[in-house]
């Protein structure tokens, strides 16, 4: 699957959009195969990884809006 990629990050949160089609904005990450959605999902964040996976084949964008700590 091939993935663009659009991070914007604060110093509270991150926000990262991933879209399989090419947008202006965007930058490509790869034409990458399940596993290693799986591990770039992973490495980003922990929890509901299949869930997100899902999402983005169906889809074919997923928003991550994640909170820093």
């Amino acid at each position: 699957m091939k993935l663009w990629i659009k991070d914007t990050e604060t110093p509270t949160h991150r926000l990262l959009h991933i879209n399989c089609e090419n947008q202006l904005s965007y930058t490509y990450l790869g034409d990458l195969n399940e596993a290693e959605i799986k591990n770039f999902l992973h490495s980003i964040k922990e929890d509901d990884i299949e869930k997100n996976l899902k999402l983005l084949a169906y889809y074919g964008y997923l928003h991550l809006f994640i909170i820093k700590k």
